[in-house]
């Protein structure tokens, strides 16, 4: 007698499946690995991500002068690019109107409004970096299930066909070729609901993160336009 359950086991599914059921799994497959690549690189850099921008803010807020900040090459964090462009653009606009205060009003425009363009953009950049790869999750999330289903679909059509070419039904006939198709619709949700997760954690760290941005966007620019900081240091004072 032969053990039906060695006969719906997952490797007799995979001995038995064909070339539409393979490509499914295959499907199913890559994406399961490209989701859980993207899940851990995301969740590393988010993790270094953060300790920089700690070490950072910790250093801006005991910082006399703006010395060592105005150079976005040597920050790879949001907090520490945003205060460079910033402080660099803000050096160029008050640079020009002190060399040509009628010619810069008249070209470049007021200062502090250009200042605001000049966050917004930087924000506008980090948001773009910060959702880098979102859209790989959520079409998995999305997908997934779909394809797994179609795999069902096709699993319980070849159990129909083979019941009507026998001219009968039964238990056996029904049970294996049945639970192998459903196999598609768990692979396909097990797939889909670390994505789906994923994405919703990220979305949520990403909108603490982008409120704190535009919080710090609104104190750069207090210190800047309003004067409450103390003057940059030129740039090219910096690097001497």
């Amino acid at each position: 007698m032969i053990d039906t359950a060695t006969q719906s086991g997952f490797i007799h599914f995979l001995t038995q499946a064909d070339g539409p059921a393979r490509f499914v799994l295959l499907m199913l497959l890559l994406m399961s690995i490209g989701s859980w690549y993207y899940i851990l690189a995301k969740s590393v850099q988010d993790w270094g991500q953060r300790r920089r921008s700690r070490e950072f803010m910790a250093r801006f807020q005991d910082m006399p002068a703006l010395a060592g900040i105005v150079d976005p090459d040597a920050h790879d964090e949001p907090f520490g690019r945003m205060a460079s462009t910033a402080f660099r653009a803000w050096e160029k606009l008050v640079g020009r109107q002190q060399h040509s205060a009628h010619s810069s009003a008249a070209l470049l425009g007021n200062p502090a409004d250009l200042l605001t363009r000049t966050l917004r953009r930087a924000l506008n950049e980090e948001t773009a970096r910060l959702e880098s790869g979102l859209t790989y999750l959520a079409s998995v999330a999305s997908s997934a299930p779909f394809i797994g289903l179609f795999g069902t679909v096709w699993g319980i059509y070849h159990a129909l066909l083979a019941i009507g070419q026998q001219g009968q039904s039964s238990l056996e006939q029904v049970a294996g070729p049945v639970g192998e198709a459903l196999i598609m619709t768990a692979l396909g949700l097990s797939v889909a609901i670390p994505a789906v997760l994923a994405y919703n954690a990220i979305q949520r760290g990403n909108r603490v993160l982008l409120a704190e941005l535009d919080g710090f966007a609104h104190d750069i620019y207090a210190m800047l336009a309003g004067g409450e900081h103390l003057q940059p240091v030129p740039y090219t004072e910096q690097r001497a």
